[in-house]
């Protein structure tokens, strides 16, 4: 059976300790980061080798949002621009950009993003994801958040929405402590919680590690009560993962974080390190996927779309004709 957990790895290449372990344990899918990146051939038997692991077509993600958040970059991929500065110039040129992101992604065996990201930016947001996000208003979030979502879908990439229920109005960074957020549940209604009930029919969503004290006294990623809202308040019913279970804002052993989190109601745990205990205590504690899980994994699965076709160079003229800069370094 499936573990509820989406797992790193250390380097580059599957090692046999790690091939063992993957096929033992069968995480749903992999992420990828900066570490495991060298150049396309390497990604491509990389992605290859990690489903040969586990047997089937497991989706891999990874974290290319643009700006400093991408894990691929030159000279083999394209360098963007930080997701708020090209917010500005509308959905279509957010759309556009998505869709060559996807493009990337799918030609070397990625077929999932960590986007988009769909807290609303503040002067107020912590540096480490103000630039990160898509608008200052749920409005423009909104749009952007779905065309962000349609440019990867044409592209065959499964987009992640995060960070559920909200992360911008958090002044601390949840991988350093648990933020704090005091808004009462009535304008996180009609704020923070309502970018992400207008996308609430995407496939997958990201939980945050933030405490909401007009609801609950634990972090979202492991409060039964926040689940419930992104469940039942905001009506998504997709594949909902956590954050990275290793980061500060949660607090115990990972063991602990994993079995809160899957109590609480998330689907999966996130371990992004790739460290081999770490990873065994996670599988320990998550425990295969539920019922539920396995529907709303099946349901993003049958997301992903045969890989997009459209010329590149059509889809990057359109993209620069709206005012939007690429560092691009495909012939």
């Amino acid at each position: 059976m499936t573990t509820a957990a989406i797992f790193g790895l250390l380097g580059t290449e599957l090692s046999k300790a790690e091939r063992d372990f993957f096929r033992s344990a069968d995480p749903w899918g992999f992420i990828l980061f900066a570490r495991n990146v060298e150049h396309p051939d390497q990604l491509r038997r990389l992605t290859g080798d990690l489903r040969e692991a586990v047997g089937r077509e497991a989706i891999i993600t990874i974290d290319q949002e643009g700006g400093r958040v991408q894990r691929m970059r030159a000279p083999h991929w394209a360098e963007w621009a930080p997701p708020l500065d090209d917010a500005g110039r509308g959905p279509q040129a957010m759309r556009l950009r998505y869709r060559l992101i996807g493009q990337e992604l799918r030609a070397i065996g990625i077929d999932s993003n960590c986007a988009p990201t769909l807290d609303i930016a503040s002067d107020e947001t912590h540096p480490f994801l103000q630039n990160r996000c898509l608008g200052r208003d749920v409005a423009s979030v909104v749009a952007n958040g779905r065309a962000v979502a349609d440019g990867l879908l044409e592209a065959g990439v499964v987009p992640i929405m995060k960070h559920m229920p909200g992360h911008g109005r958090a002044v601390a960074d949840s991988h350093k402590e648990t933020p704090l957020v005091s808004a009462p549940l009535d304008e996180l209604n009609q704020t923070d919680f309502a970018t992400f009930r207008a996308l609430n029919d995407l496939p997958m969503g990201m939980s945050a590690h933030i405490r909401f004290s007009d609801l609950d006294d634990a972090p979202a990623t492991a409060s039964a009560r926040m689940i419930g809202v992104i469940r039942d308040e905001i009506g998504f019913d997709g594949l909902l993962m956590t954050d990275d279970i290793s980061m500060n804002g949660l607090s115990g052993s990972i063991g602990q974080r994993s079995a809160a989190a899957i109590a609480a109601g998330c689907d999966l745990v996130l371990h992004c390190h790739g460290h081999m205990s770490e990873m065994e205590e996670v599988v320990a504690e998550a425990g295969e996927m539920t019922p539920d899980a396995i529907r709303r994994g099946d349901a993003a699965l049958s997301a992903r779309r045969a890989p997009d076709t459209a010329p590149a160079a059509e889809l990057l003229a359109e993209y620069r004709s709206s005012g939007g800069q690429v560092d691009w370094p495909h012939a």
